[in-house]
């Protein structure tokens, strides 16, 4: 066992709520904090928020529970894992970290090791969260407390791989600081850890695999909005070029980018060389490509409307999804949201179903949803509108179906003979 007996994770959202109860299973004294009474209100009535937490998990957990940030006093260890947004303008905000950090640092005790999993962009641990820590505790980091950063990585919804089992990188910017993190996160993660040669290099590993991503979505999504105008089927140029062994990684077009970290973290490493003098011109593409396609999305519909000679205003439409993701309730970043407002701005009559997401939805069930509609919005890929098949559509009176997440991309012709107008994100 690591010299660490305590830890103290600050936030118990979609991250630190899995990394708690995680601890516990480890055999560490945990203390779970989060300032929201909703959320403290749920944990101690042993009531899951999150997908992939059942409440058995909390009932049976031994995780300390409390919005008391005072008992970081009691920790050998304070993870903190609150999240990274960024503002209506797209820039970074960064006052759920200084505010942890604030509220913690009065209490935290001489010898501890302090960890940011939040997703930061690089320099923010040297630049600002150190000055602040010392600031605030009046300690020292690197001689009184230590300090480390092991950006989060988890993916809601997956059976696979989850907080446990999910490589990791950590950095520091001393080797005692470097060790002791290290040896935390040995023991509760089986997975490889990796030790990076800084706190910066550490927090670009984060901003880089996101904006990676970002980057080959959208070239994916500009590839399917060509494409659609030339007559040629995406999905299945996607799968031919699959079939080379090596230097082709698939991505898929879609309706957007949702979700806590590809929409957000580029724009982390956009501001952040922005300010010292460099613009990342080839992020800033990817993100105005990803955020197109909600509007690329509605404009398929109106094509598709006008095609029966059908106006958008006054249409009945339903929209399928509100989550960034198949088969999980978290609608963050969303452009079902986005697409959503556009087709309220178009005056459409418009009803919205999301099995996972009820506060959202205008109705209860996928019938009645349907029941009545003339178009379809497919916006998220649940396994429910999966199960769905053309006949089904066309026995509901449905004329028209968006597909904004492609599933049902080898049953077009199906939706064709049936007499349904079918497009697909460059299908």
């Amino acid at each position: 066992m690591s010299s660490i007996k305590s830890v103290a994770v600050i936030g118990l959202g979609y991250v630190g709520l899995p990394l708690a109860l995680l601890a516990a299973r480890k055999k560490y004294h945990v203390f779970g904090i989060d300032i929201d009474p909703r959320k403290m209100e749920a944990l101690h009535a042993q009531t899951s928020y999150i997908d992939d937490v059942t409440d058995e998990e909390i009932a049976l957990s031994e995780v300390e529970f409390t919005a008391d940030v005072s008992t970081v006093a009691q920790a050998d260890a304070v993870i903190v894992c609150v999240p990274t947004p960024v503002d209506k303008n797209k820039q970074p905000d960064l006052s759920p970290v200084t505010g942890a950090i604030t509220a913690i640092a009065p209490h935290i005790k001489k010898g501890t090791l302090v960890v940011i999993e939040s997703t930061i962009n690089p320099g923010v641990c040297d630049e600002v969260i150190i000055p602040l820590l010392e600031k605030v505790s009046g300690l020292q980091v690197g001689r009184d407390i230590y300090l480390a950063h092991c950006p989060e990585r988890i993916n809601p919804g997956d059976p696979q791989w989850n907080v446990s089992n999910i490589n990791r990188v950590v950095g520091a910017n001393s080797q005692p600081e470097l060790d002791a993190a290290m040896e935390l996160y040995s023991t509760l993660i089986d997975a490889e850890i990796k030790p990076m040669g800084s706190l910066k290099e550490a927090e670009a590993v984060k901003v880089v695999e996101n904006s990676f991503r970002d980057i080959n979505i959208a070239f994916v999504n500009e590839l399917a909005m060509s494409f659609h105008k030339l007559g040629i089927n995406i999905e299945n140029v996607i799968d031919g070029a699959a079939t080379k062994p090596f230097a082709f990684m698939a991505h898929r077009p879609g309706a957007g980018v949702g979700g806590h970290c590809i929409p957000v973290d580029p724009y982390y490493l956009i501001e952040y060389a922005h300010s010292y003098g460099f613009e990342h011109e080839f992020l800033r593409l990817a993100r105005s490509i990803n955020e197109s396609m909600p509007q690329f999305t509605v404009d398929l519909l109106t094509e598709a409307l006008n095609e029966l000679a059908t106006p958008l205003k006054g249409t009945k439409v339903t929209m399928l999804g509100l989550s960034y993701k198949p088969n999980v309730g978290d609608d963050r970043e969303s452009p079902a949201n986005v697409i959503r407002q556009y087709l309220e701005e178009a005056e459409v009559e418009l009803s919205v179903y999301d099995p996972y997401i009820s506060r959202g939805s205008t109705v209860s069930s996928l019938d009645r949803a349907l029941d009545g509609a003339k178009a379809v919005v497919i916006a998220t890929g649940h396994d429910e509108f999966k199960a769905m098949t053309p006949r089904e559509f066309f026995e509901m009176g449905i004329a028209v179906v968006i597909d904004g997440r492609n599933i049902f991309r080898h049953q077009k012709d199906e939706f064709t003979k049936l007499g349904i107008v079918y497009m697909g994100i460059g299908i």
